[in-house]
């Protein structure tokens, strides 16, 4: 079977990438598999420069194609914060409950109509024989006053989906795979993946 490394290990985030390539035929595996794997410091001040220098340092030590996402959660009524930061926002320990009280904290009061927020999810594909590349991808929703659903992580629990009547958390991983900000962007990412791989195998 074709495996591509998954620079992450964040298991919830590495379920996701399972399920959406093994339609594609690859086993995925994730920096938890790599003996020695290195912790990259994303210095970047976009999801998009975090993910390319994650993607780039791992490729480089593993000698093959590696994909990282750099993603987060944008709240409109916070200035697009927690942003960069959403795995850290409430501390280096990556608490994800932390995280999400510090949210709804920072929230308090804010009506209904102006807690638009959006997931964000840039993805980075790099090898140490060729140019990377990047997508994106997108899901618009509103944060919620409190947690429901026991599914996902991070900020699912408060992230309402306003055309399913539902949180991320509340959905099914199959429903999720269909709408999420990951889901968009490897989408993207299928429509450049064969020629990537072409370019891979010839280089």
């Amino acid at each position: 079977m074709k495996t591509v490394l998954i620079a992450t290990k964040n298991k919830g985030k590495a379920k996701e990438f399972e399920s959406l390539f093994a339609s594609k035929g690859y086993e995925v595996l994730t920096l938890l598999d790599i003996p020695n794997a290195p912790d990259v410091e994303e210095t970047g001040s976009s999801f998009e420069e975090n993910a390319v220098i994650k993607a780039e340092a791992i490729a480089r030590q593993a000698g093959h194609f590696v994909v990282a996402d750099d993603s987060g959660l944008i709240v409109d009524a916070l200035d697009g914060r927690p942003g960069i930061f959403s795995a850290r926002y409430a501390g280096e320990d990556k608490n994800d409950q932390a995280n999400l009280e510090k949210v709804l904290e920072e929230l308090r009061g804010v009506p209904e109509g102006e807690r638009t927020a959006r997931f964000y999810c840039s993805l980075a594909l790099a090898s140490p024989n060729q140019e990377t590349i990047t997508v994106a991808g997108s899901v618009e929703g509103l944060i919620i006053n409190e947690p429901r659903g026991d599914s996902g992580f991070g900020y699912d629990p408060i992230f309402f989906v306003k055309d399913l009547g539902k949180t991320m958390a509340e959905l099914s991983s199959q429903e999720k795979n269909k709408i999420s900000h990951r889901a968009h962007a490897l989408k993207e990412l299928e429509s450049l993946l064969d020629s990537f791989l072409e370019r891979e195998r010839l280089s």
